[in-house]
């Protein structure tokens, strides 16, 4: 009687879903250290409310807008465009990437 020799099952390579990169909705493009106050240039409305992310070196900052100026005047919502100034709990540096949180 001859041996059945049984092939290993072939295994499908997983799956290689694509990972939705992250984008910055806006870049700080200042930081004035005596009020600790960002400047932020940004590339996608925001608004008073909205958790943002802020993450640049080994910094990595989230909070909730508390408030938000535009031109030394404070507004509820900034459209792609703005700078505006927001108040920061740590120390930021200019180039550091904000994201929606």
């Amino acid at each position: 009687m001859k041996a059945e020799t049984k092939k290993p099952a072939k295994r499908k390579a997983p799956s290689k879903k694509k990972i939705a990169q992250e984008k910055p909705i806006g870049k700080v493009s200042h930081y004035f250290g005596n009020i600790k106050v960002a400047a932020i240039k940004l590339g996608a409305p925001l608004k008073k409310g909205d958790a943002i992310r802020i993450e640049g070196g080994d910094v990595v900052l989230k909070q909730k807008i508390a408030s938000m100026q535009k031109e030394h005047v404070p507004v509820a919502a900034a459209k792609k465009g703005d700078e505006i100034g927001i108040k920061v709990a740590k120390k930021v540096r200019e180039g550091y990437r904000v994201y929606k949180a």
